[in-house]
Protein backbone atom coordinates (compact mmCIF):
# COMPACT_ATOMS: atom_id res chain seq x y z
CA UNK A 1 0.00 0.00 0.00
CA UNK A 2 1.24 3.39 -0.79
CA UNK A 3 1.49 5.76 2.05
CA UNK A 4 -0.11 9.13 2.00
CA UNK A 5 2.41 10.93 0.94
CA UNK A 6 3.35 9.11 -2.00
CA UNK A 7 -0.12 8.51 -2.86
CA UNK A 8 -0.27 12.36 -2.46
CA UNK A 9 2.39 13.06 -4.79
CA UNK A 10 0.46 11.05 -7.86
CA UNK A 11 -1.94 12.85 -7.55
CA UNK A 12 -3.72 15.90 -5.13
CA UNK A 13 -6.45 15.40 -3.42
CA UNK A 14 -8.75 17.99 -5.17
CA UNK A 15 -7.56 16.87 -8.70
CA UNK A 16 -8.64 13.24 -7.57
CA UNK A 17 -12.36 14.54 -6.12
CA UNK A 18 -12.95 16.43 -9.32
CA UNK A 19 -11.76 13.82 -11.24
CA UNK A 20 -13.88 11.20 -9.58
CA UNK A 21 -16.87 13.86 -10.20
CA UNK A 22 -16.54 14.42 -13.58
CA UNK A 23 -16.53 11.32 -14.41
CA UNK A 24 -19.63 10.84 -13.84
CA UNK A 25 -20.79 12.94 -16.43
CA UNK A 26 -21.63 11.16 -19.77
CA UNK A 27 -18.77 10.91 -22.45
CA UNK A 28 -20.50 13.22 -24.85
CA UNK A 29 -20.48 16.18 -22.60
CA UNK A 30 -18.36 18.80 -23.98
CA UNK A 31 -15.07 19.70 -22.73
CA UNK A 32 -16.61 23.16 -21.34
CA UNK A 33 -19.58 21.83 -19.46
CA UNK A 34 -16.90 19.52 -17.64
CA UNK A 35 -15.03 22.60 -16.79
CA UNK A 36 -17.98 24.46 -15.22
CA UNK A 37 -18.92 21.50 -13.37
CA UNK A 38 -15.35 21.75 -11.96
CA UNK A 39 -15.04 25.65 -11.25
CA UNK A 40 -18.81 25.32 -9.61
CA UNK A 41 -17.42 22.32 -7.22
CA UNK A 42 -14.00 23.25 -6.27
CA UNK A 43 -11.62 25.70 -5.74
CA UNK A 44 -9.58 27.38 -8.29
CA UNK A 45 -6.47 25.39 -9.47
CA UNK A 46 -3.76 27.94 -7.76
CA UNK A 47 -5.80 28.00 -4.40
CA UNK A 48 -3.54 26.09 -2.28
CA UNK A 49 -6.33 23.97 -0.68
CA UNK A 50 -3.68 21.25 1.17
CA UNK A 51 -0.61 22.00 2.35
CA UNK A 52 -0.01 18.29 3.58
CA UNK A 53 -1.30 14.80 3.15
CA UNK A 54 -4.70 14.61 5.13
CA UNK A 55 -4.14 12.35 8.68
CA UNK A 56 -6.16 11.71 11.58
CA UNK A 57 -3.71 13.90 13.36
CA UNK A 58 -4.55 17.36 11.64
CA UNK A 59 -6.27 19.79 13.93
CA UNK A 60 -9.82 20.51 13.32
CA UNK A 61 -11.88 23.69 14.50
CA UNK A 62 -12.67 22.01 17.92
CA UNK A 63 -8.33 21.38 18.65
CA UNK A 64 -7.66 24.79 16.98
CA UNK A 65 -9.74 26.72 19.42
CA UNK A 66 -8.63 24.53 22.41
CA UNK A 67 -5.56 25.20 23.93
CA UNK A 68 -2.98 22.32 23.29
CA UNK A 69 -3.51 19.37 25.92
CA UNK A 70 -1.03 19.80 28.54
CA UNK A 71 0.29 16.44 29.83
CA UNK A 72 -0.51 16.97 33.32
CA UNK A 73 -2.68 14.29 34.34
CA UNK A 74 -6.30 15.24 34.80
CA UNK A 75 -7.58 17.03 37.82
CA UNK A 76 -10.04 14.29 38.48
CA UNK A 77 -7.25 12.01 38.67
CA UNK A 78 -4.42 13.46 40.31
CA UNK A 79 -7.37 13.81 43.20
CA UNK A 80 -8.61 9.89 43.36
CA UNK A 81 -4.66 9.08 43.54
CA UNK A 82 -3.61 11.93 45.76
CA UNK A 83 -6.67 10.26 48.10
CA UNK A 84 -5.86 6.94 47.75
CA UNK A 85 -1.86 7.50 49.01
CA UNK A 86 -1.99 10.51 51.79
CA UNK A 87 -5.74 10.44 53.03
CA UNK A 88 -5.61 8.30 56.68
CA UNK A 89 -8.93 6.65 57.33
CA UNK A 90 -10.06 8.36 60.97
CA UNK A 91 -13.64 7.53 61.35
CA UNK A 92 -14.64 4.37 63.79
CA UNK A 93 -18.29 4.66 62.24
CA UNK A 94 -16.45 3.88 58.77
CA UNK A 95 -14.65 1.02 60.05
CA UNK A 96 -17.49 0.10 62.47
CA UNK A 97 -19.42 0.30 59.44
CA UNK A 98 -16.82 -1.68 57.01
CA UNK A 99 -16.48 -4.31 59.07
CA UNK A 100 -20.67 -5.62 58.86
CA UNK A 101 -19.93 -4.67 55.08
CA UNK A 102 -17.16 -7.26 55.07
CA UNK A 103 -19.37 -9.94 56.79
CA UNK A 104 -22.41 -9.41 54.91
CA UNK A 105 -20.58 -9.36 51.27
CA UNK A 106 -18.55 -12.83 52.09
CA UNK A 107 -21.79 -13.93 53.18
CA UNK A 108 -23.48 -13.16 50.18
CA UNK A 109 -20.62 -13.99 47.95
CA UNK A 110 -21.24 -17.95 49.65
CA UNK A 111 -24.85 -18.14 49.51
CA UNK A 112 -24.34 -17.36 45.34
CA UNK A 113 -22.63 -20.66 45.46
CA UNK A 114 -25.89 -22.84 45.60
CA UNK A 115 -26.81 -21.48 42.86
CA UNK A 116 -25.39 -23.59 39.49
CA UNK A 117 -26.05 -20.49 36.83
CA UNK A 118 -22.76 -18.65 39.28
CA UNK A 119 -20.42 -21.75 40.06
CA UNK A 120 -20.22 -23.04 36.22
CA UNK A 121 -18.40 -19.77 35.49
CA UNK A 122 -16.34 -20.41 38.86
CA UNK A 123 -12.76 -21.74 39.01
CA UNK A 124 -9.46 -21.48 36.76
CA UNK A 125 -9.56 -20.70 33.03
CA UNK A 126 -8.32 -23.77 32.48
CA UNK A 127 -9.62 -26.79 34.67
CA UNK A 128 -7.12 -28.29 36.59
CA UNK A 129 -4.82 -25.47 37.13
CA UNK A 130 -3.75 -24.50 40.42
CA UNK A 131 -1.56 -21.35 41.28
CA UNK A 132 1.15 -21.94 43.75
CA UNK A 133 0.84 -18.95 46.75
CA UNK A 134 -2.72 -18.12 44.53
CA UNK A 135 -5.75 -16.41 45.51
CA UNK A 136 -7.95 -18.56 47.56
CA UNK A 137 -11.79 -18.40 46.48
CA UNK A 138 -14.05 -18.95 49.76
CA UNK A 139 -16.17 -21.55 50.45
CA UNK A 140 -14.37 -23.49 47.05
CA UNK A 141 -10.85 -25.55 46.18
CA UNK A 142 -9.78 -22.77 43.92
CA UNK A 143 -6.77 -21.63 44.46
CA UNK A 144 -6.43 -18.72 41.25
CA UNK A 145 -4.41 -16.31 40.01
CA UNK A 146 -4.91 -12.34 41.07
CA UNK A 147 -6.48 -11.62 37.84
CA UNK A 148 -8.71 -14.88 37.57
CA UNK A 149 -9.72 -14.65 41.46
CA UNK A 150 -10.79 -11.37 41.31
CA UNK A 151 -13.27 -12.55 38.57
CA UNK A 152 -14.60 -15.28 40.98
CA UNK A 153 -14.90 -13.25 44.32
CA UNK A 154 -16.34 -10.35 42.40
CA UNK A 155 -19.44 -12.52 40.22
CA UNK A 156 -20.20 -14.50 43.69
CA UNK A 157 -20.47 -11.38 45.62
CA UNK A 158 -22.75 -9.94 42.90
CA UNK A 159 -24.67 -12.83 41.82
CA UNK A 160 -28.00 -12.41 43.95
CA UNK A 161 -28.20 -8.41 43.82
CA UNK A 162 -28.21 -9.25 47.84
CA UNK A 163 -24.60 -7.01 48.79
CA UNK A 164 -25.15 -3.01 49.87
CA UNK A 165 -26.02 -0.66 47.86
CA UNK A 166 -25.32 3.24 47.07
CA UNK A 167 -27.91 5.17 45.42
CA UNK A 168 -27.62 8.88 43.48
CA UNK A 169 -27.80 9.48 40.13
CA UNK A 170 -25.83 6.92 39.86
CA UNK A 171 -26.43 3.99 41.75
CA UNK A 172 -24.33 0.86 42.39
CA UNK A 173 -22.93 -1.56 45.06
CA UNK A 174 -19.63 -0.12 46.54
CA UNK A 175 -18.85 -3.56 48.08
CA UNK A 176 -18.40 -5.44 44.54
CA UNK A 177 -14.71 -3.75 45.27
CA UNK A 178 -13.95 -6.38 47.55
CA UNK A 179 -13.62 -9.04 44.47
CA UNK A 180 -10.07 -7.16 43.52
CA UNK A 181 -8.73 -6.03 47.01
CA UNK A 182 -10.01 -9.76 48.73
CA UNK A 183 -8.13 -11.36 45.72
CA UNK A 184 -4.98 -9.39 45.71
CA UNK A 185 -4.51 -8.88 49.76
CA UNK A 186 -4.67 -12.91 50.08
CA UNK A 187 -2.26 -13.61 47.01
CA UNK A 188 0.32 -11.19 48.12
CA UNK A 189 0.18 -12.40 51.52
CA UNK A 190 0.39 -15.89 50.14
CA UNK A 191 3.30 -15.15 47.70
CA UNK A 192 5.17 -12.96 50.63
CA UNK A 193 5.30 -15.66 53.25
CA UNK A 194 6.80 -17.80 50.46
CA UNK A 195 9.57 -15.83 50.04
CA UNK A 196 8.08 -12.76 47.96
CA UNK A 197 8.22 -9.31 47.75
CA UNK A 198 5.29 -8.18 46.54
CA UNK A 199 3.83 -4.83 47.65
CA UNK A 200 7.17 -4.26 49.43
CA UNK A 201 6.66 -7.05 51.18
CA UNK A 202 3.87 -6.28 53.16
CA UNK A 203 1.56 -8.95 55.39
CA UNK A 204 -2.15 -7.26 54.80
CA UNK A 205 -4.32 -7.59 57.54
CA UNK A 206 -7.87 -7.38 57.80
CA UNK A 207 -7.62 -3.42 59.18
CA UNK A 208 -5.82 -2.83 56.06
CA UNK A 209 -8.64 -4.72 53.61
CA UNK A 210 -10.98 -2.39 55.11
CA UNK A 211 -9.14 0.30 54.76
CA UNK A 212 -9.25 -0.36 50.92
CA UNK A 213 -12.95 -0.97 50.94
CA UNK A 214 -13.44 2.28 52.48
CA UNK A 215 -11.74 3.93 49.96
CA UNK A 216 -13.03 1.87 47.28
CA UNK A 217 -16.21 2.58 48.57
CA UNK A 218 -15.76 7.01 48.59
CA UNK A 219 -14.25 6.81 45.18
CA UNK A 220 -17.14 5.11 43.42
CA UNK A 221 -19.80 6.28 45.90
CA UNK A 222 -18.74 10.08 45.37
CA UNK A 223 -18.42 9.91 41.00
CA UNK A 224 -21.73 8.23 41.40
CA UNK A 225 -23.61 11.28 43.72
CA UNK A 226 -23.62 13.82 41.03
CA UNK A 227 -22.54 11.71 37.77
CA UNK A 228 -25.34 9.97 35.67
CA UNK A 229 -23.98 6.30 34.19
CA UNK A 230 -26.82 5.16 33.53
CA UNK A 231 -27.97 7.99 31.13
CA UNK A 232 -25.48 7.96 28.37
CA UNK A 233 -25.70 3.97 28.33
CA UNK A 234 -22.72 3.12 30.56
CA UNK A 235 -23.65 0.57 33.26
CA UNK A 236 -21.89 1.52 36.91
CA UNK A 237 -19.48 -1.36 36.83
CA UNK A 238 -17.05 1.24 35.18
CA UNK A 239 -16.75 2.83 38.61
CA UNK A 240 -15.85 -0.23 40.42
CA UNK A 241 -12.93 -0.79 37.82
CA UNK A 242 -11.95 2.49 38.30
CA UNK A 243 -12.14 2.46 42.26
CA UNK A 244 -10.76 -1.34 42.47
CA UNK A 245 -8.13 0.32 40.41
CA UNK A 246 -7.15 2.82 42.22
CA UNK A 247 -6.63 0.77 45.36
CA UNK A 248 -4.95 -2.43 44.28
CA UNK A 249 -2.18 -0.27 42.61
CA UNK A 250 -1.55 0.92 46.18
CA UNK A 251 -1.54 -2.17 47.51
CA UNK A 252 0.96 -3.65 44.91
CA UNK A 253 3.14 -1.31 45.94
CA UNK A 254 2.94 1.28 43.13
CA UNK A 255 3.94 5.42 43.74
CA UNK A 256 1.54 7.69 43.81
CA UNK A 257 2.04 8.54 40.12
CA UNK A 258 1.78 5.10 39.23
CA UNK A 259 -1.43 5.01 40.71
CA UNK A 260 -2.29 8.00 38.51
CA UNK A 261 -1.29 5.59 35.26
CA UNK A 262 -3.23 3.41 36.81
CA UNK A 263 -7.04 4.97 37.62
CA UNK A 264 -5.76 6.50 33.83
CA UNK A 265 -5.93 3.06 32.06
CA UNK A 266 -9.76 2.18 33.75
CA UNK A 267 -10.80 4.51 32.02
CA UNK A 268 -9.25 4.12 28.67
CA UNK A 269 -9.96 0.68 28.80
CA UNK A 270 -13.97 -0.10 27.29
CA UNK A 271 -16.98 0.82 29.08
CA UNK A 272 -20.10 -1.92 29.27
CA UNK A 273 -23.09 -0.77 28.37
CA UNK A 274 -26.23 -1.26 30.66
CA UNK A 275 -27.87 -3.40 27.90
CA UNK A 276 -27.67 -6.60 29.67
CA UNK A 277 -30.04 -4.89 32.97
CA UNK A 278 -32.95 -3.67 30.28
CA UNK A 279 -35.43 -5.44 28.06
CA UNK A 280 -35.30 -7.13 25.45
CA UNK A 281 -31.43 -8.01 26.97
CA UNK A 282 -31.87 -8.64 30.02
CA UNK A 283 -29.35 -11.68 31.12
CA UNK A 284 -26.90 -13.05 33.63
CA UNK A 285 -24.59 -10.87 32.63
CA UNK A 286 -25.51 -8.26 35.05
CA UNK A 287 -25.18 -10.67 37.76
CA UNK A 288 -21.02 -11.18 36.52
CA UNK A 289 -20.63 -7.90 35.15
CA UNK A 290 -18.98 -6.47 38.74
CA UNK A 291 -16.15 -9.32 38.90
CA UNK A 292 -15.43 -8.60 35.16
CA UNK A 293 -14.78 -4.94 36.60
CA UNK A 294 -12.51 -6.80 39.09
CA UNK A 295 -10.83 -9.08 36.76
CA UNK A 296 -10.01 -6.11 34.46
CA UNK A 297 -9.06 -3.53 36.97
CA UNK A 298 -6.45 -6.33 38.74
CA UNK A 299 -5.24 -7.37 35.43
CA UNK A 300 -4.60 -3.05 34.43
CA UNK A 301 -2.31 -2.69 37.91
CA UNK A 302 -0.51 -5.68 36.82
CA UNK A 303 0.06 -4.07 33.56
CA UNK A 304 1.09 -0.77 35.17
CA UNK A 305 3.59 -2.51 37.57
CA UNK A 306 5.40 -3.71 34.87
CA UNK A 307 6.22 0.07 33.22
CA UNK A 308 2.95 0.64 31.35
CA UNK A 309 2.33 4.30 31.26
CA UNK A 310 -0.81 5.78 31.80
CA UNK A 311 -3.07 8.11 29.66
CA UNK A 312 -2.63 11.58 31.48
CA UNK A 313 -6.06 13.50 29.45
CA UNK A 314 -7.56 10.34 29.35
CA UNK A 315 -11.02 12.04 30.18
CA UNK A 316 -10.40 15.49 28.97
CA UNK A 317 -8.48 15.01 25.78
CA UNK A 318 -10.91 16.76 23.17
CA UNK A 319 -12.59 14.33 20.71
CA UNK A 320 -11.25 11.45 21.73
CA UNK A 321 -11.10 11.71 25.65
CA UNK A 322 -13.76 9.52 28.01
CA UNK A 323 -16.01 12.74 27.78
CA UNK A 324 -16.28 13.75 24.67
CA UNK A 325 -16.62 9.76 23.61
CA UNK A 326 -18.86 8.31 26.10
CA UNK A 327 -19.99 11.43 28.43
CA UNK A 328 -21.77 13.27 25.99
CA UNK A 329 -18.75 16.43 26.40
CA UNK A 330 -20.03 16.88 29.92
CA UNK A 331 -17.41 16.76 32.71
CA UNK A 332 -17.85 15.08 36.06
CA UNK A 333 -19.13 17.01 38.83
CA UNK A 334 -18.85 16.59 42.57
CA UNK A 335 -20.73 16.83 45.34
CA UNK A 336 -18.22 16.66 47.80
CA UNK A 337 -14.29 15.73 48.66
CA UNK A 338 -12.92 12.19 49.30
CA UNK A 339 -13.19 10.90 53.00
CA UNK A 340 -15.40 8.69 54.13
CA UNK A 341 -18.54 9.68 54.02
CA UNK A 342 -19.59 6.40 51.69
CA UNK A 343 -19.38 3.78 53.93
CA UNK A 344 -20.73 5.80 57.00
CA UNK A 345 -23.59 6.43 54.77
CA UNK A 346 -23.93 3.34 52.72
CA UNK A 347 -27.30 0.83 52.35
CA UNK A 348 -27.48 -2.82 53.63
CA UNK A 349 -29.26 -5.04 52.09
CA UNK A 350 -30.84 -6.92 54.93
CA UNK A 351 -34.43 -8.26 54.30
CA UNK A 352 -34.82 -9.22 50.98
CA UNK A 353 -32.51 -10.35 48.01
CA UNK A 354 -33.88 -7.90 45.50
CA UNK A 355 -32.89 -4.65 43.65
CA UNK A 356 -32.80 -2.37 45.87
CA UNK A 357 -35.40 0.73 44.39
CA UNK A 358 -37.83 -2.02 45.75
CA UNK A 359 -36.88 -2.77 48.87
CA UNK A 360 -39.53 -0.65 50.59
CA UNK A 361 -42.18 -1.63 48.14
CA UNK A 362 -41.26 -5.06 49.14
CA UNK A 363 -41.29 -4.24 52.84
CA UNK A 364 -44.84 -2.04 52.53
CA UNK A 365 -46.28 -5.23 51.11
CA UNK A 366 -45.11 -7.74 53.64
CA UNK A 367 -47.25 -4.78 56.12
CA UNK A 368 -50.24 -5.18 53.46
CA UNK A 369 -49.81 -9.35 53.54
CA UNK A 370 -50.53 -9.66 57.34
CA UNK A 371 -53.48 -6.81 57.01
CA UNK A 372 -55.07 -8.78 54.56
CA UNK A 373 -54.71 -11.92 56.48
CA UNK A 374 -56.42 -10.00 59.21
CA UNK A 375 -59.52 -9.60 57.75
CA UNK A 376 -59.70 -12.76 56.63
CA UNK A 377 -58.37 -11.85 52.88
CA UNK A 378 -55.31 -12.65 50.57
CA UNK A 379 -53.68 -11.72 46.94
CA UNK A 380 -56.75 -13.10 45.37
CA UNK A 381 -59.14 -10.03 46.41
CA UNK A 382 -56.49 -7.51 45.18
CA UNK A 383 -58.21 -5.80 42.06
CA UNK A 384 -55.20 -3.35 41.66
CA UNK A 385 -52.23 -1.65 43.48
CA UNK A 386 -50.56 1.51 42.97
CA UNK A 387 -47.19 2.30 43.79
CA UNK A 388 -45.92 5.69 44.67
CA UNK A 389 -42.61 6.05 44.37
CA UNK A 390 -39.13 7.56 42.63
CA UNK A 391 -38.19 8.36 39.46
CA UNK A 392 -34.94 6.19 39.14
CA UNK A 393 -37.52 2.97 40.53
CA UNK A 394 -39.46 3.41 37.58
CA UNK A 395 -36.71 3.89 34.91
CA UNK A 396 -34.98 0.91 36.49
CA UNK A 397 -37.72 -1.82 37.75
CA UNK A 398 -41.14 -0.44 36.56
CA UNK A 399 -42.01 -3.53 34.20
CA UNK A 400 -45.72 -3.98 34.63
CA UNK A 401 -45.99 -5.75 31.64
CA UNK A 402 -42.81 -7.13 30.29
CA UNK A 403 -42.84 -10.89 30.03
CA UNK A 404 -40.70 -12.84 32.70
CA UNK A 405 -38.13 -14.49 30.47
CA UNK A 406 -35.59 -15.90 33.36
CA UNK A 407 -33.89 -14.91 36.70
CA UNK A 408 -32.64 -11.34 35.60
CA UNK A 409 -36.42 -10.24 34.32
CA UNK A 410 -37.99 -11.40 37.70
CA UNK A 411 -35.05 -9.61 40.21
CA UNK A 412 -35.00 -6.48 38.62
CA UNK A 413 -39.15 -6.25 38.25
CA UNK A 414 -40.75 -4.24 40.82
CA UNK A 415 -44.19 -5.52 40.03
CA UNK A 416 -43.03 -9.36 40.35
CA UNK A 417 -41.13 -9.00 43.57
CA UNK A 418 -44.30 -7.30 44.93
CA UNK A 419 -46.24 -10.02 44.01
CA UNK A 420 -44.35 -12.65 45.50
CA UNK A 421 -44.47 -11.18 48.96
CA UNK A 422 -48.32 -10.74 49.05
CA UNK A 423 -49.30 -14.26 47.46
CA UNK A 424 -46.41 -16.22 49.54
CA UNK A 425 -45.01 -13.40 52.69
CA UNK A 426 -41.56 -13.63 51.42
CA UNK A 427 -39.20 -12.85 48.60
CA UNK A 428 -36.12 -15.79 48.77
CA UNK A 429 -33.34 -15.49 45.59
CA UNK A 430 -35.18 -19.17 44.91
CA UNK A 431 -38.28 -17.36 43.87
CA UNK A 432 -36.70 -15.91 41.08
CA UNK A 433 -35.62 -19.09 39.00
CA UNK A 434 -37.17 -20.63 36.07
CA UNK A 435 -39.51 -23.64 37.22
CA UNK A 436 -39.99 -22.24 41.07
CA UNK A 437 -43.28 -22.21 42.85
CA UNK A 438 -43.49 -18.25 42.35
CA UNK A 439 -41.75 -17.98 38.62
CA UNK A 440 -44.98 -20.32 37.65
CA UNK A 441 -47.35 -19.09 39.60
CA UNK A 442 -50.46 -18.01 37.13
CA UNK A 443 -51.65 -15.27 40.58
CA UNK A 444 -48.20 -13.74 40.49
CA UNK A 445 -48.09 -13.21 36.86
CA UNK A 446 -51.77 -11.77 36.84
CA UNK A 447 -50.85 -9.82 39.58
CA UNK A 448 -48.03 -7.79 38.83
CA UNK A 449 -49.88 -7.07 35.51
CA UNK A 450 -52.57 -5.20 37.74
CA UNK A 451 -49.26 -2.99 39.55
CA UNK A 452 -48.61 0.59 38.06
CA UNK A 453 -46.22 2.55 39.40
CA UNK A 454 -46.33 6.13 39.34
CA UNK A 455 -43.62 8.60 40.45
CA UNK A 456 -44.16 11.39 42.95
CA UNK A 457 -41.89 13.90 42.97
CA UNK A 458 -40.86 14.68 46.40
CA UNK A 459 -40.12 11.15 46.92
CA UNK A 460 -37.37 11.66 44.15
CA UNK A 461 -36.46 14.68 45.21
CA UNK A 462 -35.56 12.92 48.83
CA UNK A 463 -33.94 10.45 47.20
CA UNK A 464 -30.93 13.03 46.20
CA UNK A 465 -31.25 15.13 49.01
CA UNK A 466 -27.84 14.22 50.94
CA UNK A 467 -29.76 14.74 54.08
CA UNK A 468 -31.74 12.35 53.86
CA UNK A 469 -31.13 9.52 50.54
CA UNK A 470 -34.39 7.83 51.35
CA UNK A 471 -35.64 5.05 48.97
CA UNK A 472 -39.57 5.82 49.39
CA UNK A 473 -42.49 3.87 48.36
CA UNK A 474 -46.21 3.95 49.32
CA UNK A 475 -48.76 1.45 48.22
CA UNK A 476 -52.32 1.42 47.88
CA UNK A 477 -54.25 -1.99 47.34
CA UNK A 478 -57.49 -1.57 45.55
CA UNK A 479 -59.59 -4.56 46.38
CA UNK A 480 -62.21 -6.62 44.25
CA UNK A 481 -65.13 -5.10 46.31
CA UNK A 482 -64.26 -1.59 45.73
CA UNK A 483 -62.78 -0.72 48.57
CA UNK A 484 -59.49 0.58 49.45
CA UNK A 485 -56.84 -0.19 52.54
CA UNK A 486 -55.08 2.70 54.04
CA UNK A 487 -52.09 3.72 52.33
CA UNK A 488 -48.52 2.00 53.41
CA UNK A 489 -45.38 3.90 53.43
CA UNK A 490 -41.93 3.13 53.63
CA UNK A 491 -39.27 5.61 53.17
CA UNK A 492 -36.07 4.21 54.61
CA UNK A 493 -35.78 0.80 54.47
CA UNK A 494 -34.04 -1.38 57.04
CA UNK A 495 -30.11 -1.35 56.23
CA UNK A 496 -30.32 3.02 56.07
CA UNK A 497 -28.29 5.18 57.68
CA UNK A 498 -31.44 5.91 59.46
CA UNK A 499 -32.43 2.71 60.78
CA UNK A 500 -28.57 0.99 60.92
CA UNK A 501 -28.55 0.13 64.84
CA UNK A 502 -31.92 -1.71 64.72
CA UNK A 503 -30.29 -4.17 60.92
CA UNK A 504 -26.69 -4.92 62.68
CA UNK A 505 -28.70 -7.93 64.00
CA UNK A 506 -30.30 -8.52 61.13
CA UNK A 507 -27.68 -8.47 59.35
CA UNK A 508 -25.80 -10.83 61.02
CA UNK A 509 -28.70 -13.44 61.17
CA UNK A 510 -28.48 -13.25 57.45
CA UNK A 511 -24.04 -13.51 57.66
CA UNK A 512 -25.34 -16.72 59.34
CA UNK A 513 -27.97 -17.82 57.60
CA UNK A 514 -25.49 -17.79 54.37
CA UNK A 515 -22.63 -19.84 55.93
CA UNK A 516 -24.66 -22.73 57.55
CA UNK A 517 -25.12 -24.55 54.16
CA UNK A 518 -21.25 -24.87 53.70
CA UNK A 519 -19.99 -25.39 57.24
CA UNK A 520 -20.31 -27.24 60.60
CA UNK A 521 -22.12 -25.27 63.22
CA UNK A 522 -19.59 -25.46 65.32
CA UNK A 523 -17.26 -23.39 62.31
CA UNK A 524 -20.44 -20.89 61.92
CA UNK A 525 -20.43 -19.83 65.72
CA UNK A 526 -16.54 -19.56 65.56
CA UNK A 527 -17.13 -16.90 62.08
CA UNK A 528 -19.72 -15.34 63.68
CA UNK A 529 -17.97 -14.78 67.00
CA UNK A 530 -14.69 -13.52 65.17
CA UNK A 531 -16.80 -11.36 63.30
CA UNK A 532 -18.63 -9.74 66.55
CA UNK A 533 -14.73 -9.30 68.16
CA UNK A 534 -13.58 -5.97 66.10
CA UNK A 535 -10.27 -5.64 67.40
CA UNK A 536 -9.34 -9.47 67.23
CA UNK A 537 -10.92 -9.73 63.66
CA UNK A 538 -9.11 -6.61 62.22
CA UNK A 539 -5.81 -8.05 63.69
CA UNK A 540 -5.58 -11.29 61.56
CA UNK A 541 -3.41 -11.43 58.88
CA UNK A 542 -5.99 -11.57 55.55
CA UNK A 543 -4.82 -15.11 54.54
CA UNK A 544 -5.37 -16.59 57.34
CA UNK A 545 -8.65 -15.52 57.38
CA UNK A 546 -9.70 -16.96 54.20
CA UNK A 547 -8.38 -19.85 54.98
CA UNK A 548 -11.40 -20.19 58.10
CA UNK A 549 -13.64 -20.18 54.83
CA UNK A 550 -12.17 -22.64 52.33
CA UNK A 551 -13.13 -25.73 51.37
CA UNK A 552 -11.61 -28.60 50.02
CA UNK A 553 -15.22 -29.51 47.74
CA UNK A 554 -18.14 -28.58 46.91
CA UNK A 555 -20.23 -31.64 47.54
CA UNK A 556 -23.42 -29.81 49.15
CA UNK A 557 -23.97 -28.39 45.29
Amino acid sequence: MLSSNLFYKAIPLWQFAAKSATSLLPRTATLSSRTSLRRQLFVPRKTSVMATPFSTQMPTKKDTLAARPSQEFDSEINDMASYIHNYKIDSDLALDTARFVFLDTLGCGLEALRFKACTKLLGPIVEGTVVPNGTRVPGTPYQLDPVNGAFNIGAMIRWLDYNDCWLAAEWGHPSDNLGGILAVADWINRTNRAGGNLGNGKIFTVHDVLEGMIKAHEIQGCLALENSFNKVGLDHVVLVKVATAAVVSKMLGLTEAQTRDCISQAWVDGQSLRTYRHSPNTMSRKSWAAGDACQRAVNLALKVSKGEPGVPTVLSAPIWGFYDVLFQGRKFEFQRRYSSYVMENVLFKVSYPAEFHSQTAIEAAQKIYAQLKGIGKSAEDIKEITIRTHEACIRIIDKQFKAMDNFADRDHCIQYMVSVMLVFNRLEATDYTDGSEAAESALIESLRKRIKCVEDPQFTQDYHDPSLRTIANALTVTLNDGSSLPEVIVEAPLGHKLRREEAKPEILAKYQRHLRPHYSEEKVTELVKLGLDAKRLEAMEIDQYVDLYVKDTMDWL
